[in-house]
Formats: structure tokens, sequence, C-alpha cells
């Protein structure tokens, strides 16, 4: 991460470490967020609406329209109502992907149960190789967080060898999520450019968002895409961009008002993430 190295008035400085001492919050965090709120970017917050535990539940009504969502993030992913297929935000612009290979760009008012984004501005780059499976994937991207308690956003381009990836198909609302993937549709497709992106969610946070990695991916051409199962890759180009603000949109529908969401949507999450043609 680049550093920045200034001088500043004794008072300033004196105030400043009066404020992090009063409040807890390290100095670091309160320089990124006064230069960001000064510059006007919003840099470092992650704006997410609904939570997985109501997505498991088969909560799939309207939260949100996708023009809600815009002033919120360049970058994320999600899904659409009736869990009608897999959403991929990607340099501001907004993807549908369908379950039958398709992808649309949605209409504003298009209907959103469960999104997660952020303005994307990593702090690192660099590459990962030898990607040989979403489990070496997985322990790659692991090595990119200098912490576990906080949430990361990832951006990977270039050349994959092969990705493997679904849609969820549309459904009835109140049909539990691992029921409702039962039918999702999955897709392979090799020696193909395009972009994967997505978020690691700290553990402690899995009754909010899918704990661990959660990835979609977009082809090149804009043509093809969906939530990412799998993937093999030489050589790939990654950003990373920290975020340690967490904005939780809460539905106030009358199904997710009055759903039980005591339960922790782990198992569910796990059955419902996992191909089904093995």
């Amino acid at each position: 991460m680049p550093r920045l190295t200034t001088e500043v008035y004794q008072s300033l400085m004196d105030a400043l470490v009066a404020h992090c001492e009063k409040t807890g919050e390290p100095l670091r965090h309160f320089v990124s967020r006064a230069l960001s709120e000064a510059l006007g970017l919003d840099h470092s917050t992650l704006f997410q609406v609904s939570t997985t535990g109501a997505l498991v539940q088969g909560i799939y009504n309207e939260a949100v329209t996708v023009g809600g969502l815009r002033p919120h993030g360049d970058f994320g992913l999600g899904t659409f109502e009736g869990l009608d297929g897999e959403m991929v935000v990607l340099d501001g612009t907004f993807y549908q992907a369908h379950a039958d290979g398709r992808i649309t760009l949605p209409s504003d008012d298009a209907s959103v149960p469960f999104a997660t984004l952020t303005n994307f501005h990593p702090q690192h780059r660099g590459k990962i190789e030898n990607i040989e499976s979403m489990s070496s994937l997985i322990a790659a991207l692991d090595g990119l967080r200098r912490s576990d308690n906080l949430f990361f956003a990832v951006r990977l381009d270039g050349h994959f060898d092969e990705v493997y990836w679904r849609v969820a198909c549309k459904v009835e609302a109140g049909v539990h999520l691992d029921k409702a993937t039962d039918a999702q549709a999955e897709f392979r497709q090799k020696d193909v450019r395009g972009t994967m992106l997505g978020f690691w969610t700290p553990a402690y946070s899995r009754t909010i968002g899918v704990a661990g990695w959660h990835l979609h991916f977009l082809t090149e051409d804009r043509k093809s895409g969906g939530h990412v199962l799998g993937a093999k890759a030489a050589s790939l180009d990654v950003q990373v961009h920290d975020l340690d603000n967490l904005h939780l949109a809460i539905p106030e529908t009358r199904e997710f008002l009055h759903a039980d969401l005591t339960q922790d949507p782990a198992a569910a999450l796990e059955k419902a993430e996992m191909a089904k043609d093995r």
C-alpha cells in the first residue's frame, strides 16, 4: 500500500492523537476516512442489501431496485427478484446473467432482493499464478488478505484455461436457497478471457454475508458469466481493496420483518454454493 508522509502543525497533530485516543479509531483509518470525505470518495465502504440468512429462507422479493443501487457502488454482485439469475457489477455497469446463458443489462426498475457493492479503489496490485482448481484459487486469494477480520474486494483479469460457473434459475418466493439451487444451470468454458470479481467476508459475519470468498465471473465480451464454481489459469492480474466499513440496508418488506433469521445459514449456503453435477 502507498505511504503518505507530510508535515502538519503541532496543534493539528495533538488534536488528531487526542481524537484517536478518545475514540479508539486507528490513526491510519481516521486519516484515510478524512481524505476520502474531503475528496468525495467512499472508498472503504461495503454496501449490502439484505442478508444471506434471509436469502437462505427464500426471501427473494424486492428489497431495492437497480436504480437504487447505482449510487452505492461501481463493483459488486447479487441476484434478482425470484432468484432470477446472477448480478455482476463491473466498472459501473450492471449485468444480469440468465439461466439460459444470456447476459442482459437490467433496467433501473429491475427488482433486487440481495446485493453487495463497493466503489472499487484497489490498494494492492499483483499477480497470482498456477491456479489449478477452486481450492488453489482460494488459497492464492487468502494469501493476499492481511486480516481475518476485515472485508475484502478482489478483481482478477486475464486468460483463464477454464472457468466453471452456475446461474440460479427463477423460483417462487419461499423456496429455501439450498432447494432453489437444485435446478441451477451450470456452464464450463475453456480458453477464455474475462474478469472474476467478488468479496471475502469474515466468519463472524456469516449470518450477514457468504463467509469466505464469493466470486462471480464475466467474459471479456460480456456475453457469458455467473457465480464461480471452479477455475484454472496460469497467471492472472489481481487487484485487492481492503474494506473496513459495512453499511447494511435492512429490507422493510413484510416477508423480511416476519422471517425467522435466528438460524445459522452456513450449512445451507455451503450446499447451495456447490456444483450439482459432481
